[in-house]
């Protein structure tokens, strides 16, 4: 019971009411949609109808339940969902004239105008109204006989037809990606709303059994059988007792010098599906000896489904026992090198130790057949969708995703390399933790309470800004390099004097504000006045839409006094003006995607272009708010963390848990070449090739533990071209020379090979003793990284990495005897 009542309160708010049951003056009674499944496909299912026993109405749906502004009236809504575009094909021309994107807005008109409708029919006798045929809707009352049923893995809602005959009904078959959590939560409120209409008093008066009476019968419900795209969609599978373990055995030929070795399995687990089979070399990266030993020369290697959006690789001898036999996580780091004809992964033991395994194949045709099993099993485990149902072109543009790219260099760089090379030895000099000591700045630290977690630098102050817990550290830049403390903001709180620890920070306003989200208040972003050190001004961004992520409003935007910012809920896009009254939201440049894509992460070019990266591996690119993405690129096999851009535009960052992933924005042929994707749509058969950067699994079986990147970042500045990637991972600081990515990308896709390029390094590593928890290049070069550690904060120069070897990655570097290039905790 208290269950349920826990349950009402998130979906009616906290007034024990229910809002008054329908709109009235209970807290949270200003929204409209209390809970909903977000993609389902409905259908009229006629026993004894003449065009057969179902009719699908739409075949790509929303549910959800709905306030009246009635007391203790709700009605059943079911939306016709529209694939991006298809919505807004008449409003292309007012699009182009920057006037489009209303048409998604906040107060949806049809929305509105329908429950309007069914407010004025609430006692008479028609319970279903149809709007134009995109939005039905249903009063909630015991004569609908709402009922949840499961078949073939679907859950399924059905309700009575009242216009209809005897046995007619309404049937919401729910998405199988649906959660369980999602479609429990539906149910509970539809009944606890027809339990308000029926009693005209609080569903928190309800018990248990007066829910349970509201619920009517299942007599059984039967699938759909009309559409061809039914079959596919509800496909049965068999999900396994448990969710298998992550399994190894000890290799037949162990290395000698191995002091670690995989687990044995335990047992084995059962294939459903085969999605992908090959004969192989067995071989394991031996850290001692830096090479691959070989483990068996004659291995059948395969992955296969095993359950609901669960796939499983395993490698077995010639006698058909399991050698080794893991999940297919993102976390695997798969690598396919074509060159020598191998796939390379990750495994992690249960103290997150980690392995290096390599499968040979015998020819190119095996390997590529391979690798489309392994992207396949990654990508419908993120997405949860069919990977048949993907275009061939985008599947060609995922297949790319894993292979392995090789650097090119320019004499320069080499000449550049011999400089880094020499100077190693001055930047490593080993000194005590406690080197840096300067007991005249006492005053102006911290207290040592909580760790650093966020870092700003700025753009025309030389000032970087360090947050730690409640309080920000300002730091300034130094001329030799270096940073030197300044002075620490206590105490960071609300206008009303709430104190909270930022999630997220952003410098404004030619670095003279600071703009912070508070992680509680998710509706609001807080101004603080660096001059002053306190919040000036709490920007309402909008009740009903959630501020997950914000950006300037052009790349180079906080060097000026533009207010603007561009923010991201889970799915919108829109503009954030401080300067409005009220809510802060431009509803003119409002951008809602009746799907839930879950963005996460937002950049900007110069010109104010937008790349908008999600949850799903997807990445938008926009050339204003308020209108469709002009590129929509297809989601990959891992969520999307953080993006960034060039200023140019050309090219786009995004960076996932365990790889970088680096597009090429600029259209290279059709009608459109030489375009920018921002401003111009990819051809169907041009979308740019995917770059994939990340570490070898040899190297990460030599750093040990799991990977876990850090939002990548260009060099930036107005008049800087960007050259560098950096990144981070635990307590090593990674980076890459974009020139080096570009040239190697280019000849790979011209079938270059470089014997030179392939013995050369593809990134450069600076290991900590501490995890790092930011990074970011100096603005305006890329020849100083500012890095922040839990209670550490310096600026190091990028020479002082160095290439990944066995002493590189296992021997933390400590800093160098310089006052001003690191400040302890307490800052």
């Amino acid at each position: 019971m208290f269950a349920i009542k826990s349950l009402g309160r998130a979906i009616f708010g906290n007034d024990g009411r229910g809002s008054d049951g329908g709109g009235g003056d209970g807290e949270g009674s200003d929204k409209l949609e209390l809970c909903s499944i977000p993609q389902g496909q409905l259908y009229l299912l006629r026993p004894s109808g003449i065009k057969g026993l179902s009719e699908c109405i739409f075949k790509d749906a929303q549910a959800s339940v709905r306030r009246t502004g009635q007391q203790y009236q709700y009605l059943l809504c079911i939306e016709r969902a529209y694939e991006e575009g298809e919505s807004d094909l008449e409003d292309d021309e007012g699009d182009e004239d920057g006037g489009g994107g209303s048409g998604d807005g906040l107060a949806d008109a049809k929305v509105r105008a329908s429950i309007e409708q069914s407010r004025r029919s609430l006692f008479a006798s028609q319970h279903e109204h149809d709007d134009g045929g995109d939005i039905k809707t249903w009063l909630l009352d015991e004569s609908v006989k709402f009922r949840r049923s499961e078949r073939e893995g679907c859950a399924i809602f059905q309700w009575r037809d009242a216009g209809g005959e005897d046995g007619d009904s309404y049937t919401f078959v729910c998405d199988p990606a649906t959660r369980p959590g999602d479609i429990a939560t539906f149910e509970v409120a539809c009944l606890q709303c027809m339990y308000e209409r029926k009693h005209r008093r609080s569903y928190a008066e309800a018990t248990e059994q007066d829910l349970e009476s509201l619920r009517a019968v299942s007599p059984g419900a039967s699938m759909p059988q009309t559409p061809a795209e039914t079959s596919r969609t509800f496909k049965s599978l068999t999900t396994p007792a448990k969710k298998p373990q992550q399994q190894q055995q000890t290799p037949k030929t162990a290395t000698a010098s191995a002091s670690r070795q995989p687990a044995a399995p335990s047992s084995e687990v059962p294939v459903v599906d085969s999605l992908a089979e090959a004969q192989a070399e067995l071989h394991l990266f031996d850290g001692d000896s830096g090479v691959f030993e070989l483990q068996s020369d004659a291995v059948h290697a395969s992955v296969g489904e095993i359950g609901k959006w669960q796939y499983y690789l395993s490698v077995r001898d010639n006698t058909g026992e399991l050698i080794l036999g893991q999940l297919m996580e993102a976390e695997m780091n798969p690598v396919f090198n074509y060159e020598q004809l191998c796939f390379i992964w990750n495994y992690y033991d249960d103290e997150d130790n980690a392995y290096s395994w390599l499968l040979r194949f015998k020819d190119h045709a095996a390997t590529e057949a391979f690798q489309e099993g392994v992207m396949r099993a990654l990508w419908e485990k993120l997405n949860e969708q069919r990977w048949i149902k993907q275009s061939d072109e985008d599947r060609e543009y995922l297949m790319a995703i894993n292979e392995d790219v090789e650097m090119a260099e320019s004499e320069d760089e080499r000449e550049e390399d011999v400089e880094e090379y020499e100077s190693e030895e001055e930047q490593d000099v080993p000194v005590p933790a406690d080197a840096y000591d300067s007991s005249d700045d006492e005053e102006q630290r911290m207290s040592g309470e909580g760790e650093n977690s966020q870092l700003a630098v700025g753009y025309k102050h030389d000032r970087s800004f360090v947050v730690r817990g409640d309080k920000i550290g300002v730091f300034r830049h130094t001329k030799d390099n270096g940073l030197e403390f300044a002075t620490a903001i206590n105490k960071i709180q609300t206008i009303k004097g709430a104190r909270f620890q930022p999630s997220k920070v952003m410098l404004h306003n030619e670095d003279g504000n600071l703009v912070m989200q508070n992680p509680d208040d998710p509706s609001r972003l807080y101004n603080m006045d660096l001059e002053y050190g306190k919040v000036v001004d709490e920007w309402k961004v909008h009740d009903d839409v959630p501020v997950v992520s914000f950006a300037p409003s052009s790349k180079f935007a906080g060097m000026t006094g533009e207010q603007t910012l561009v923010g991201l809920s889970k799915n919108s896009l829109y503009k954030i003006d401080p300067r409005l009254s009220g809510n802060k939201l431009v509803d003119s440049m409002f951008k809602q995607y009746k799907s839930q894509n879950d963005f996460t992460a937002a950049a900007t070019t110069e010109a104010g272009y937008i790349a908008v990266a999600s949850n799903k591996g997807d990445i938008r690119l926009y050339d204003r708010l308020g209108i469709n993405a002009k590129t929509a690129l297809p989601p990959m096999s891992a969520p999307i963390i953080g993006v960034d851009v060039s200023a140019d535009g050309r090219w786009v960052l995004a960076t996932t848990k365990t790889y970088l992933l680096l597009i090429d924005a600029k259209i290279s042929e059709g009608k459109n070449a030489g375009e920018l994707g921002f401003k111009k749509s990819f051809g169907k058969d041009s979308k740019p090739r995917p770059h994939i950067l990340q570490l070898s699994p040899e190297h990460v079986a030599l750093m040990q533990g799991k990977l876990a990147f850090t939002p990548a970042k260009f060099n930036a500045g107005p008049d800087t071209k960007e050259k560098s990637i950096v990144t981070s991972t635990g307590p090593y600081v990674i980076t890459w020379s974009l020139d080096r990515v570009i040239a190697g990308a280019r000849a790979s896709s011209a079938g270059i090979g470089s014997s030179a390029a392939a013995t050369k390094p593809k990134y450069r590593i600076r290991k900590y003793e501490d995890e790092v928890k930011a990074d970011n290049f100096r603005f305006g070069s890329d020849k100083n990284v500012i890095v922040a550690l839990p209670n550490d904060v310096s600026m190091v120069d990028k020479k002082s990495f160095k290439p990944p070897t066995r002493q590189s990655l296992s021997t933390p570097i400590k800093q160098r005897l310089n006052r001003s290039s690191i400040v302890n905790s307490p800052f």
